[in-house]
């Protein structure tokens, strides 16, 4: 069962929307500490879609990055950089490559980086290192108008109290960890405003932990992770993503109550899909749109649209 007016789009169409979407390059920079988790949130979120594993970002000889280098998940580009703090000398280093990959283009001569994500240990108490690299290394080297294009993440918000106040059994915080991954959020988001200008919320998550094919802690609030980083990137990129994003099911399960961010998520791929028919097939994009509105009210209406759209444009390969 699929759209009525989805079947009106020749196969050529399909295979047009499906290349153009491929075509898509997003670049997310990944920013970090030693040890806050920059592989296993970026490899709990996404995989590859022609892969039965998930992303191998960050995997190597060494667990710690080197030096930044980008991981390619088909359409998808993580530039991983070398955690910060190890000494004066490594960090400039590492902060001018950073600078270099801001300034960077991309073939039409858009800014090449999409999203830079910094990453935090919700468990540190010191992000002096942090504040200073958005206030002196990120910030003056973004275009004013990609100044929203920057995420901050809490991860590890289970040991934010050193595993204290975490319920295992339903995996998520009681109300004395609430209250202080709370706190933690407002402190570091009061601190970038003053030192910036800008009014970032920080997100606290837990990419979970695995070790020797055990599941030590499972992921919390990545749904919402998810949610916000769509939101952040451009519009027409946004259903690119969604050929990537994990396909367990059960990493996306355990988020707060605050939203329903599956449906933000869902509605939000829609729409960048919705773009991409419009540019190749603007009669039948309009039909499409026409019908959605009777039907995509509902979010069970809105996860068969996108499975629908997905899988139609996943077949004129």
């Amino acid at each position: 069962m699929t759209y009525a007016p989805l079947s009106e789009l020749s196969n050529e169409e399909l295979r047009k929307i499906h290349n153009r979407i491929r075509q898509t390059k997003i670049n997310v920079l990944l920013v970090g500490g030693t040890g806050v988790g920059k592989s296993s949130t970026i490899n709990a979120l996404f995989q590859s879609h022609e892969k039965e594993s998930n992303a191998v970002v960050g995997e190597g000889t060494t667990p710690e990055t080197m030096d930044i280098g980008d991981y390619e998940l088909e359409n998808l580009v993580i530039w991983d950089t070398p955690g910060l703090g190890d000494s004066p000398e490594k960090d400039k280093e590492h902060q001018e490559k950073i600078v270099h990959l801001l300034h960077d283009k991309d073939e039409n001569d858009q800014p090449l980086i999409d999203l830079v994500f910094l990453i935090l240990d919700a468990g540190s108490r010191d992000f002096s290192s942090a504040y200073t690299l958005i206030k002196d290394v990120i910030l003056p080297n973004l275009d004013e108008s990609d100044q929203d294009r920057i995420l901050i993440g809490l991860n590890q918000a289970d040991q934010a109290m050193k595993g204290h106040y975490w319920n295992k059994e339903e995996n998520k915080p009681e109300p004395k960890l609430v209250e202080r991954l709370n706190e933690l959020s407002q402190t570091v988001q009061s601190r970038i405003k003053n030192d910036t200008g800008l009014d970032i919320d920080p997100i606290y998550y837990s990419a979970g932990c695995m070790m020797g094919g055990e599941v030590l802690s499972r992921p919390y609030n990545l749904q919402k992770l998810l949610s916000f980083i769509l939101d952040r990137l451009p519009k027409k990129k946004r259903a690119a993503i969604a050929f990537n994003i994990n396909k367990n099911e059960t990493n996306f399960q355990s988020n707060d109550d605050n939203e329903n961010y599956q449906e933000k998520v869902d509605k939000s791929i829609l729409s960048s899909l919705m773009d991409y028919i419009k540019d190749i097939a603007g009669d039948i994009a309009k039909k499409v749109g026409e019908e959605l509105k009777t039907r995509a009210t509902d979010p069970d209406n809105i996860k068969w649209a996108i499975t629908s759209l997905l899988s139609l444009i996943k077949k004129s390969k």
